[in-house]
């Protein structure tokens, strides 16, 4: 797939995004052996030879990682407000990692980050409705009509939600709360803890344990591990094209 060549060399580690335009800019960049001076040019990686004052750019190296996200970390690479970001769990990964979709500060669970960046944006277009399981803790029983709602579809400030698969597996009478299991194949923010405060059952508690295939099976709070090559082609499957699916 083309690319931007500033993309291109800012992935690679030479310089930031805006650097690699100076130096596109300046003529110090080729492509294979042709210097290049212009913003708009694109480059296959892997493909093409790029050269910066001379010296090949090697491709940045992919990390797909599978993290069990803890309740108190925010899902950024870092926080002006100073609190944990997932980042510090992966201080260990020898690249800057992006997550594919969010999980908010008090939710954990299963996250994807990876710095295969189309890769990410085929992942949360809505077109590929990638499914999402959560279990939610709510307070209350909630009947099933007004699961029903949420099974068809309900309005919330942002438009209707799309079809979930909701279950009860279930109910506390002592604490008087519920347990819901609930897949979704949109991304929207908070859209579970919306979706059940707008039936009047408000989440106290909220874990995503699945991501389309990938479950949390063998990895404690906390940990990562990275997905194994089979992995991230099915997961490439999944984001191809509907076009090319058929």
């Amino acid at each position: 797939m083309a690319e931007r060549l500033q993309k291109v060399i800012s992935q690679a580690g030479i310089a930031s995004r805006r650097h690699a335009e100076e130096l596109i800019t300046a003529g110090r960049v080729t492509v294979n052996g042709k210097t290049v001076s212009e913003l708009g040019a694109k480059v296959e990686p892997g493909r093409d030879v790029v050269t910066v004052d001379g010296k090949a750019i090697a491709a940045e190296k992919k990390f797909y990682i599978l993290l069990y996200k803890p309740r108190g970390i925010v899902t950024t690479m870092d926080d002006p407000e100073g609190r944990k970001t997932v980042s510090e769990l992966l201080a260990d990964i020898p690249a800057r990692l992006y997550p594919v979709g969010r999980l908010d500060y008090n939710t954990e669970g299963l996250l994807l980050l990876t710095n295969d960046g189309p890769l990410t944006h085929a992942l949360t277009h809505p077109s590929h409705n990638i499914s999402k399981t959560y279990i939610a803790q709510v307070v209350g029983k909630p009947t099933e009509d007004k699961l029903d709602q949420l099974r068809i579809g309900i309005r919330l400030d942002d438009g209707v939600t799309g079809p979930a698969r909701i279950r009860r597996t279930e109910y506390d009478t002592e604490k008087n709360v519920s347990k819901l299991e609930i897949i979704i194949s949109e991304g929207r923010n908070r859209q579970v803890r919306r979706m059940c405060e707008a039936i009047g059952h408000p989440v106290n508690k909220l874990k995503r344990v699945k991501f389309a295939f990938l479950t949390l099976e063998g990895l404690r709070r906390g940990r990562y591990r990275q997905l194994a090559p089979t992995e991230v082609e099915e997961l490439k499957r999944l984001a191809r094209p509907l076009a090319e699916k058929t």
